[in-house]
């Protein structure tokens, strides 16, 4: 007999206690314990944002009082920019806006209108409406993050930093690959918050090497994917 899945376990109970909207809050603090990504006074870009606890965790790390840029009546200079197809209703932190948008349709021209110019970290927590079937849901989870990798010469800073998920599955090693050749340094986490039953991986990238750095990103899971033609994947909001 399959593993009860618990939904109510210790992180689940732990982001109640503490007001996170989510038990997904964690896995950004741990991954920001070991790497250090946010610092006081950063710009970010959260795709996948709702229901916000990344917004959360990050808005409290960048959005400490500092001299330079303004972000409408917010005296700190940091600032977070939330996209995801559903609202935020939670209360978020002076320095975090959230967007109601579709990532295949926005540009990194809103991005930047938006954010007031290129972030200095880029999160996705996105994941596809999953369907049950784990090579289509890998792969579709894998169009997600190539989709970010799209949108990263406009709107990431050279030398920013990039936190993605993607759901583990045959074409994750060429992914990893492709974000290793856009970065100094690129690798894989599974965080300890993260469900047992989950096949979630998070990849964590710094040092990000600009535009040029995209003239050499060839994707190679072409013969990966289904044979069938795919539509467009839908996605759903992370922070789960």
């Amino acid at each position: 007999m399959p593993k009860e899945r618990k939904l109510h376990d210790q992180f689940f109970k732990k982001a109640k206690a503490e007001g996170y909207a989510a038990r997904s809050a964690y896995k950004l603090k741990e991954i920001q314990e070991r790497h250090g990504l946010l610092r006081a006074g950063m710009w970010v870009l959260d795709l996948g944002c709702a229901p916000g606890s990344w917004m959360q965790v990050a808005g409290q790390i960048v959005g400490r009082p500092s001299r330079g840029r303004d972000w409408g009546n917010a005296s700190e200079d940091g600032r977070v920019l939330g996209v995801d197809l559903q609202p935020v209703s939670i209360e978020l932190p002076e320095c975090c806006r959230a967007v109601v948008g579709d990532v295949f349709t926005l540009t990194a021209e809103d991005c930047l209108r938006l954010l007031g110019g290129p972030a200095d970290v880029v999160l996705s927590d996105m994941a596809p409406n999953t369907t049950g079937d784990p090579g289509g849901d890998h792969h579709q989870s894998v169009r997600l993050c190539r989709r970010v990798l799209e949108l990263l010469p406009m709107v990431l800073k050279p030398g920013g930093g990039l936190v993605m998920k993607v759901f583990e599955g045959l074409a994750y090693p060429d992914l990893l690959s492709e974000t290793q050749r856009l970065f100094g340094s690129a690798k894989g986490l599974k965080p300890v918050a993260t469900r047992q039953v989950s096949r979630e991986m998070f990849i964590i990238a710094q040092m990000y090497q600009g535009p040029a750095a995209h003239a050499q990103r060839v994707p190679r899971d072409a013969g990966l994917a289904p044979k069938r033609p795919a539509p467009r994947p839908g996605w759903a909001s992370g922070g789960v």
